[in-house]
């Protein structure tokens, strides 16, 4: 039976374990009867809620969630959606099995089921771009006249959808959902989830094009999703689009509210003027001429706010309404920014909405902090939630309280009213400016601090008092490009193969405790480092991952052993003094790894040294050998595979004789991040990813994603007359008169100043520009010519639209060194979508 609950005008939904059951005709173990089921859980490292939630043990290409069935039980999850009923059901006392086929239709299906209960308006939105964009400005233009519920950041995929859907109840009055999809089939599912009412499509375009004949193709899957909607909305100027439109009976027999500025439609856009920061857009809907203003100038920002203004008119609002309203759209945060803060604090900035969806994501983010062990929240009130106070509070409250937080500082009228809920340490305070009125900087160390506000709360103003303070000049690295990579070189490993990602160097310049937190809470099975303190330095950030170091100090192997740091051993003094210290110790059975040389001629045991190293392991107790390996000199590079298939047949043969008789197994690895590419057949027992992790790849159909992207902003722009030279030694002299932007990164912070004088390129307004004159310490020119540039305006030195593989190539050098010559007063901003 489903129960529909009222708290204080508020409907709640509940579920028994039979409805699900029901709605995904799933064969039904049930060990517990009439258990409710308020949550659905596809990830067994984010849940709040155990004894209310369904696990659902979705199987894919790269993970199988049946592998977390025992820990979710162990946590005291007792619902659960397989395809797979556990051996021994006895070990789940208590515990219900739903059995299904295929556990991601079935979520689907539950899903549907649940969107079939409410008859509020749903707007479905997909496209190639602008999706998200769209969504969120929409809410904002809507928000203060209906109650809305809303895709949570940019959850538009076959998982990410149910879960969307899953938050509708009856007291919303709009819901907007977007969707995405990479391959043919997958739309007709989410269409069944959505059932929107108003339909979308934004723009078609290359993104995900590998699965689809052609973009054709593509739009056909893509507006399946409103194949049952009620209107549809779009814009006529992109031609394929209209084309197949007007020419589908489907979708040429249904309402349409249209859009152009090249021709007659709907609503006819007449002009668009562009000037000091914002557009006025002036247009045409139903003989009246009306004018609105947006706070962007970028074409895909014009674009997103026309249809926007499309949906408003076709709603039955008038322009005046829209003109109201647009001036206030804001940029949307579809990313959280870890930065590093005061008293070596760090910052979680996610200040620009705050609803329980995009809070409880936010949340499982700062609990995986492990550098700092104390907490700290500082919550706006939330707006427009759909729920009544009473649940709100006690919801977040215990969602604050069950993810350990220590401390949790409400700015609002309505937030103190967690307290009842929440029994750490909390501060309340009405109004934004009356917390900076008295806002401390020593009431914060060592401790991880989200930001957690909405929009209207200005949360950005405490963001600056928290962070740490640096030049324009900053890295973005963007964690979850590492974790889609990572996840890339997982699905080419065989069954059973591990992965030791290699986080030395700062991680390529990129952050190792970052770095290093995000792949232990992606499950890594081995860090390397190269020094003892960077180990250290990963032990201390809370990281409990198994740590080989590549070249140990064995001055520091105290240090190494209390840290619980396992060191590569490549030569007979090291593990002869490696091993007189842990006899000292009374260690026993301490993890090594030894290093084989097979043809690099760098660190390792030659082949003629095996059998007194063999003589050696084996008469030796104190240490146990974790793995054996060795080092690939060439592997990217299809001129040398020759040599690269000898080292990998010397170290099988090396290796086997090593092993052979040591009486336990033995880790084998040789393959690094273009070898996994490269060489799958020499995965052996693990592989080392390095560079592969920052978007590198050895094959030219690059697959990876881009991680690091190098940014400044112009500090002054001038023109230079023409004749005149520019910089130290006068390395440049323009040859015509010059617009020239002085942009504030140098080779002190890792500019290589080879790059001057024409050879180097930054990006303006996704533009190439040239460096000009020689490169100083802390600044180097840019010919902007005539582009519509100004002071403050932002740089890419290097990024997607600069790949940081051409620099290395005109430098005649390898990423890998244009990475880590990035200087450490480079400020590091880390991003999560």
């Amino acid at each position: 039976m489903t129960r529909e609950r009222r708290i204080k005008g508020h409907y709640m939904n509940e579920y028994l374990i039979q409805d699900i059951a029901a709605a995904c005709s799933g064969d039904l173990h049930l060990q517990s009867e009439n258990t409710p089921v308020r949550h659905l859980v596809t990830d067994s490292r984010k849940f709040s809620f155990p004894r209310d939630s369904l696990f659902i043990a979705i199987t894919g290409e790269r993970h199988d969630g049946h592998n977390y069935i025992s820990g979710m039980y162990r946590n005291q999850v007792r619902n659960f959606l397989v395809s797979r009923i556990p051996a021994d059901l006895s070990e789940f006392n208590g515990a219900n099995f739903i059995h299904v086929p295929d556990t991601l239709l079935a979520l689907q299906k539950i899903a549907a089921m649940h969107r079939s209960r409410f008859i509020s308006p749903v707007i479905g939105i997909t496209g190639s771009n602008g999706k998200t964009i769209l969504k969120e400005w929409l809410f904002q233009l809507l928000q203060n006249d209906k109650v809305i519920v809303r895709s949570p950041k940019s959850y538009n995929s076959q998982v990410g959808v149910p879960l969307s859907v899953w938050q509708l109840n009856a007291h919303h009055e709009l819901a907007i959902f977007e969707a995405g999809i990479s391959r043919p089939g997958e739309m007709e599912k989410l269409e069944a989830v959505i059932k929107p009412d108003i339909g979308i499509i934004t723009n078609i375009g290359e993104a995900h094009q590998e699965n689809f004949a052609d973009k054709k193709h593509k739009l056909e899957q893509k507006l399946l999703l409103f194949k049952n909607s009620g209107i549809l909305v779009y814009c006529m100027d992109h031609d394929l689009i209209d084309e197949y439109i007007k020419n589908h009976p489907r979708y040429s027999s249904m309402p349409l509210f249209t859009w152009s500025a090249r021709g007659d439609a709907d609503l006819i856009v007449r002009e668009i003027e562009i000037s000091s920061g914002k557009t006025r857009i002036r247009a045409l809907y139903r003989g009246d001429i009306f004018s609105f203003d947006i706070p962007f100038t970028d074409r895909a920002s014009i674009e997103n706010a026309i249809h926007a203004c499309a949906v408003l008119l076709m709603m039955e609002y008038s322009g005046e309404h829209v003109a109201a309203r647009s001036g206030g759209l804001a940029p949307v945060a579809m990313r959280m920014e870890l930065k590093h803060g005061i008293n070596d604090c760090t910052i979680i900035d996610d200040s620009y909405n705050s609803d329980p969806a995009s809070l409880a994501i936010a949340i499982d983010f700062l609990s995986r902090q492990s550098q700092h062990k104390k907490k700290s929240i500082i919550l706006s009130d939330m707006f427009q939630t759909g729920k009544s106070m009473e649940e709100l509070c006690r919801e977040t409250g215990e969602l604050i309280a069950r993810e350990k937080i220590d401390r949790l500082i409400g700015i609002g009228k309505n937030v103190a009213c967690i307290k009842g809920y929440f029994p750490g340490k909390t501060e309340f305070y009405p109004s934004t400016e009356e917390y900076i009125a008295g806002f401390d900087p020593a009431g914060f160390l060592k401790e991880a601090i989200l930001l957690k506000g909405a929009r209207s709360f200005g949360f950005e103003r405490i963001s600056a008092l928290l962070e740490e303070k640096a030049h324009a000049t900053v890295m973005e690295i963007s964690l979850d490009n590492i974790v889609r990579n990572y996840n890339y070189f997982k699905a080419l490993l065989h069954e059973g193969t591990r992965l030791m990602a290699v986080v030395k160097a700062f991680s390529y310049g990129s952050g190792s405790n970052e770095i290093g937190n995000i792949l232990a809470h992606n499950l890594v099975d081995y860090l390397a480092v190269a020094f003892i303190d960077e180990g250290v330095s990963l032990r201390k950030a809370g990281i409990k991952v198994p740590i080989m170091v590549m070249n140990p100090d064995w001055g520091g192997y105290s240090r190494m052993t209390a840290y619980d740091l396992e060191p590569e051993i490549f030569n007979f003094a090291g593990l002869k003094l490696f091993i007189e210290k842990l006899q000292q110790a009374r260690m026993t059975n301490y993890p090594v790894h030894i290093k084989l040389d097979t043809g690099m001629y760098r660190l390792g045991f030659s082949s003629y040294e095996l059998p007194t190293l063999k003589k050696m392991i084996s008469n030796c107790d104190n240490i146990h050998v974790r793995s054996v390996f060795s080092h690939l000199a060439a592997s990217d590079d299809p001129l040398h595979d020759d040599f690269t298939r000898e080292q990998i047949g010397l170290f099988s043969a090396m290796s086997d004789t090593l092993c052979r008789g040591l009486g336990y197994p033995v880790i084998r690895h040789i393959l690094n991040s273009a070898g996994i590419e490269r060489f799958p057949g020499a995965q052996f027992d693990m592989v080392r990813l390095g560079i592969g992790l920052y978007g590198i790849s050895a094959l030219e159909n690059n697959r990876l994603a881009n991680v690091n992207t190098f940014r400044s902003v112009i500090s002054q722009i001038k023109t230079v007359p023409q004749g005149r030279t520019i910089g130290y030694s006068r390395g440049y002299r323009t040859g015509s008169d010059t617009r020239i932007a002085i942009v504030p990164v140098g080779y002190a912070d890792g500019l290589d100043r080879k790059l001057g004088n024409g050879l180097g390129r930054m990006v303006v307004h996704g533009v190439p520009v040239p460096v000009v004159g020689n490169i100083c310490m802390d600044m180097c020119m840019l010919d902007i010519g005539d582009l519509a540039a100004r002071e403050g305006d932002e740089v890419i030195v290097f990024g997607d639209d600069n790949p940081v593989s051409e620099i290395a190539e005109l430098l005649s050098t390898i990423p890998y060194e244009v990475f880590t010559r990035i200087s450490s007063r480079v400020k590091r901003i880390y991003i999560q979508e």
